[in-house]
């Protein structure tokens, strides 16, 4: 026991030892090893930010907190690298835990049912920001900024340089969440294969148009078709990939925006309004009225519906059998291995993994064979609306934690996504926060081996991937119904309507309750009066809106192809 206090005595004194030791040398002995000229700033001008971390984080030296955010290679680094940085230069001890994405959510809505306060500071997903808006749980952060966490601001943190603070900032037009990574949901092909003079030659003489880019669904099923089966360099390829096993993932397959890129709900940026593109209306004051056509929604309207049957026959026509029963972690590397031709739902975190050496899917020079662009849309899609997904995991202050540990974990989240260390951070996982670390000449050297990924960054079609709006009034509660739902049309036990019908009904109970519990008052749910889809349609007409859109017969409509390297020059003569 003796020698237990002993060594924990020793633990103390070395751990003191290190935090009166915290200051300005180490913040150049890490901007020395880590940061170098990767940085938007200059290096006096890193220092002088440094500085300010030491002077701000006076108050709390010694002190010991924990932060937490999901299993990304962006994360790891702040973990591994970051936190320790932070600690040896202001005294602060950080423990960064790295955990799945669906612990995240589990832990978050525990301090939030109980008050206990399990973490200081959190990364979590800006598609609760609808759930933060209503139940009044997290701290609002322009109000915390400029009132109780003004002395722990960083007046370089320079907010309008984040890319993502639209999503982030509630009808109240406050902001609620810092962003600290962001990816987008796009395209990827295979621009080798694309641009073959016997595969062009061939698709042209057999569709009557060009291989390109697919602008519309209509272009990209063709494509698909076109490539499964085609022997390309002596294998069999195919022209699809997905994942569809029963699983928590198949439920993000469909909530990060599937939806809307087949056209459902209705125009507006960054998510359609009054319908969004889970399918939930809300009224004038940001209300959820419901998510069934019959209360106005679009949950199970004919856009859904046509999405979800597109999902069903592309994973059974065109992708490799094994993928109808892969989770999504488990279908995420098999593009690289060289036999898919294209994919229409690929996550630009799989970026990092992708571009390594040797890969079949990267030529000797280091660059891609590969190219990443914007999604094709479904027949019911409208200029205007949002056409995919983008994560944005974002920093999280609770109302639980108690104010100096809070205080202390927005110093830590400032710092690791401050313009210090965020253009390093960027180059490790690929995750881009800021305009000005996307616009940084690192970057532009680095484009040629990225696969189009700066180029999209880069682009005015930007805009338009975003994550869940705030017409999700409980995400944690409705999310996890949609990977059960659309599980039974992969499965075969419901068909497209079926399931969807089930979707919107399991929603709707879920709006009832909060209604009836009244726990997020007046911009809580309020349940609409049901009446058929040709009444909701005429209603939202009227109105000068879109959805629920009536059925479309030929949903097979005029392909639409362009050629990608055109598609970049646009994109850059319009920035």
């Amino acid at each position: 026991m003796r020698k237990q206090l002993l060594m924990t005595t020793a633990i103390g004194l070395l751990a003191l030892s290190g935090i009166a030791h915290a200051g300005m040398n180490e913040a150049k002995t890490f901007l020395d090893k880590e940061i170098g000229d990767l940085s938007t700033l200059s290096r006096a001008d890193q220092e002088k930010e440094m500085q300010w971390f030491v002077d701000a984080a006076k108050p709390f030296q010694g002190m010991e907190i924990k932060v937490v955010s999901e299993t990304l290679t962006t994360h790891k680094y702040e973990s591994e690298v970051l936190a320790p940085a932070f600690t040896a230069i202001t005294g602060i001890k950080v423990t960064h835990d790295v955990i799945q994405e669906g612990d995240v959510v589990e832990k978050i809505q525990t301090q939030m049912q109980t008050g206990q306060n399990l973490y200081d500071g959190w990364v979590n997903d800006s598609d609760l920001i609808g759930t933060h808006w209503r139940y009044k749980q997290v701290r609002n952060l322009s109000d915390w900024m400029e009132g109780e966490g003004k002395d722990v601001t960083n007046p370089g943190l320079d907010i309008k340089d984040f890319i993502g603070t639209s999503f982030t900032t509630a009808p109240d037009k406050k902001l609620y969440q810092l962003p600290d990574q962001q990816f987008a949901n796009l395209y990827w092909f295979r621009y080798d294969w694309f641009n073959d003079e016997k595969n062009k030659a061939d698709f042209k003489a057999k569709y009557g148009y060009d291989l390109g880019v697919p602008v519309n669904w209509s272009a990209y099923e063709d494509i698909a078709q076109f490539f499964t089966g085609r022997d390309v360099n002596g294998k069999k390829v195919f022209g699809h990939m997905d994942y569809g096993k029963k699983d928590p993932s198949l439920g993000w397959r469909f909530t990060d925006a599937w939806l809307s890129m087949a056209g459902n709900g209705d125009k507006g940026l960054p998510n359609g309004l009054p319908v969004d593109e889970w399918g939930i209306k809300v009224d004038e004051n940001s209300r959820p009225v419901g998510s069934c056509v019959a209360r106005g929604g679009d949950t199970n309207g004919p856009a859904a519906v046509y999405s979800i049957q597109k999902y069903l026959d592309w994973i059974k026509g065109y992708a490799p059998q094994e993928s109808q029963g892969m989770t999504f972690s488990e279908s995420g590397p098999v593009p690289a291995q060289g036999n898919i031709a294209q994919q229409i739902f690929w996550y630009t975190a799989f970026t990092a993994d992708m571009v390594k050496p040797g890969l079949p899917v990267m030529n000797d020079d280091g660059t891609p064979k590969w190219r990443m662009a914007p999604s094709p849309h479904g027949v019911y899609w409208k200029e205007g609306m949002k056409l995919g997904y983008q994560d944005v995991g974002s920093w999280t202050l609770m109302k639980s934690t108690p104010t100096d540990r809070a205080k202390a974990a927005w110093l830590y989240a400032q710092f690791v996504t401050s313009k210090t260390v965020d253009v390093k951070k960027s180059h490790v996982g690929l995750t881009f926060i800021r305009e000005s670390t996307i616009r940084d000449k690192s970057f532009t050297e680095r484009a040629p081996k990225l696969g189009g990924l700066i180029e999209f960054y880069r682009s005015p079609a930007r805009v338009q991937w975003s994550p869940t709006g705030t017409n999700v009034p409980d995400y944690p509660k409705l999310a996890q119904l949609w990977w059960q739902a659309v599980g039974d049309a992969a499965s075969g036990a419901k068909d497209a309507q079926g399931a969807m019908d089930s979707l919107c009904s399991e929603q709707e109970k879920v709006l009832q309750r909060l209604e009836r519990a009244g726990v997020q008052g007046d911009i809580g749910p309020k349940l609409a009066d049901e009446h058929d889809l040709a009444y909701w349609n005429a209603d939202a007409v009227k109105k000068g809106n879109l959805a629920p859109q009536l059925k479309i017969e030929n949903e097979k409509e005029k392909p639409i192809t362009v050629n990608y390297d055109e598609l970049v020059k646009s994109w850059q003569s319009s920035n």
